[in-house]
């Protein structure tokens, strides 16, 4: 997928790339990758992927949720969904369901924000 925006003075490109397939874990066995859904207040992440329909990626993407991008797991409703994360100096609510399918990077630890 390639995004293009440009103006009279310059011009960019983000091309991305969906991995769908599972992470090996270090015995080539095939290890379930973290979602931020799994992410407890307080905790923060960086962004590997989205695996959405590509006018949800597209929506998410414009709004920070970009591989890469750091993400802070916030508050959430009483019933625990949806949960507010924290990414690109932005609150944004998301539900579970799709939360669960934005995914963290392998070997990046799950850390308690500095910042809650």
């Amino acid at each position: 997928m390639t995004f293009a925006s440009r103006s009279p003075d310059t011009e960019s490109v983000l091309q991305l790339t969906f991995n769908k397939g599972a992470v090996l874990s270090g015995r080539g066995t095939r290890a379930p990758q973290r979602s931020l859904k799994d992410l407890k207040r307080g905790e923060h992440g960086v962004l590997d992927r989205l695996n959405l329909p590509e006018d949800m990626s597209r929506r998410l993407m414009e709004l920070g949720f970009l591989p890469g991008a750091r993400v802070v797991a916030a508050c959430s409703a009483p019933g625990g969904d949806p949960k507010v994360y924290r990414v690109d100096g932005s609150e944004i609510a998301l539900r579970k369901d799709t939360a669960s399918q934005l995914f963290l990077r392998s070997g990046s630890d799950v850390k308690p924000s500095e910042h809650p």
